[in-house]
């Protein structure tokens, strides 16, 4: 076999798969053969034993009757018949010295010490086959009867020259239909490197393997390919889209914070505007320095390296504690909040954290309630968890947008009117899921939106 076609054969899974199927294939065929092969023999070799044991029985019969010589008569007896004489027949003493002999018709130069087994050829040159089994006699002579087996071997060579015959064509036929069968079935493999070779060579992501029709493994494994294309499509889309709101969102305070340096620089003012203008920086820079440490924060969520200070906290105090933080906010909207918490709730949390999620939620509910609305917060025990439900009248979130709410530096289009960073609900996911908590959302574009959270209670 020369270089190249080896190496084409190791690179080729369906060659390499077709080859391993036909090994396993030989071996289950000599498995087969072998296992046949002994069975068939060994059931012509009782046959011929059960015939010698009969004739046995019969010579033994007339032994006891009249010894030798009502064995010889018996023989001669059976010589007399039409059929020739088939049975080989001797008695010997202890000494294995022969008394009597019966030798069938045209058997020659045998060898009465051999015991078993014994091939002899006659005048024609034809071999002869038979089996001898010694008896012992009841006087301490003994009588060995051989049978003619050559058609045992006829059986067997015809069977193995059947066998060769069905064998042969068989794994020739295997051979293409395996590999046939292999490469129909590593269709969509191939179909798979074809896909990512598209992908690298021209940086394509919209391209799809083509899947089969079954339902087998491999299907599966083309199915769960493309929905790994699908959302790292999606990932890289939300990741160019959240580089654009990044750069959006750190445009402007960096603009504002160079016009403010430039503007002090260039101007002849005095200490008091130079203040002015250096606190106004300090407060672009809080802004950048906000978004930059809520991306951390998110990012080490999502990663659980956030470190937590879990400890047990009153939850329902500290919801009343974040609505008033907003009191006055809402008030210069004249949004009313209503508060219903049920005292008396306890859940192991980290207060600052959950302090954080709560006044994202809150605020969120301010921001997009236009004026006069309603926010309801309510706060009680259900199935074994505390539930925190933030309902508001305001603007709402259209259906589309519903899941990609909690996504980093995500803005629904209807909230982009609204100064923000995007980042609140990202925020507010990461550090629930670090408490075992989840939330859920229900809005309807106009109606408003509710945001309910769970978190576990101690037992």
């Amino acid at each position: 076999m020369s270089l190249n076609l080896y190496n084409r054969i190791r690179k080729n899974f369906s060659i390499r798969l077709t080859l391993w199927y036909l090994a396993v294939l030989i071996i289950a065929y000599a498995l087969l053969f072998t296992i046949a092969y002994y069975s068939l023999f060994s059931s012509l070799k009782r046959e011929d034993e059960k015939i010698i044991l009969l004739k046995f029985k019969e010579y033994s019969a007339e032994y006891e009757k009249d010894e030798i010589t009502g064995v010889e008569k018996r023989i001669n007896a059976e010589r007399d018949g039409e059929k020739p004489m088939p049975f080989f027949v001797r008695i010997a003493d202890k000494d294995n010295r022969t008394l009597s002999l019966s030798l069938p018709d045209k058997w020659t130069g045998i060898d009465l010490d051999v015991i078993g087994r014994i091939s002899v050829q006659n005048k024609e040159q034809k071999t002869h086959v038979f089996e001898i089994l010694s008896f012992p006699l009841g006087d301490g002579n003994f009588m060995q009867i051989g049978k003619e087996v050559g058609h045992r071997e006829e059986i067997l060579a015809q069977f193995r020259r059947v066998f060769t015959g069905v064998v042969f064509p068989a794994i020739l036929i295997s051979i293409m239909g395996g590999y046939l069968v292999t490469f129909r079935a590593i269709r969509p493999i191939r179909n798979l490197t074809q896909t990512v070779q598209s992908i690298i060579d021209n940086n394509r992501m919209d391209v799809r393997v083509s899947g089969g029709k079954t339902e087998d493994e491999i299907n599966g494994l083309v199915i769960l390919f493309n929905t790994m294309l699908d959302r790292i499509e999606n990932l890289i889309k939300g990741m160019k889209e959240s580089l654009d709101n990044v750069a959006h969102d750190l445009r402007t305070p960096m603009t504002r914070l160079k016009m403010i340096a430039e503007s002090a620089i260039q101007e002849d003012k005095g200490t008091e505007d130079c203040r002015e203008a250096l606190s106004d920086c300090l407060e672009e820079s809080e802004r950048i320095l906000k978004i930059l440490n809520t991306l951390m924060d998110i990012s080490e969520a999502k990663a659980k390296t956030l470190k937590l200070d879990i400890r047990q906290i009153d939850i329902s105090s500290l919801v009343e504690e974040v609505v008033e933080l907003y009191h006055f906010i809402a008030e210069e909207k004249d949004i009313i909040i209503e508060v219903k918490c049920q005292q008396g709730l306890h859940v192991s949390a980290d207060p600052d954290r959950m302090r954080q999620v709560l006044a994202n939620l809150i605020d969120n509910a301010v921001k997009y309630t236009p004026n006069g609305g309603r926010v309801y917060v309510d706060t009680f025990k259900k199935d074994r968890q505390v539930t925190i439900a933030i309902k508001d009248t305001g603007i709402g979130i259209r259906e589309e947008d519903l899941p990609k709410i909690f996504d980093r530096l995500y803005r629904a289009d209807v909230s982009r009117t609204q100064r923000g960073l995007g980042l609140g609900l990202a925020i507010v996911k990461s550090l629930l899921e670090l408490h075992a908590a989840h939330i859920e959302v229900a809005s309807k574009l106009g109606t408003g939106s509710t945001f309910t959270v769970y978190l576990p209670q101690d037992t």
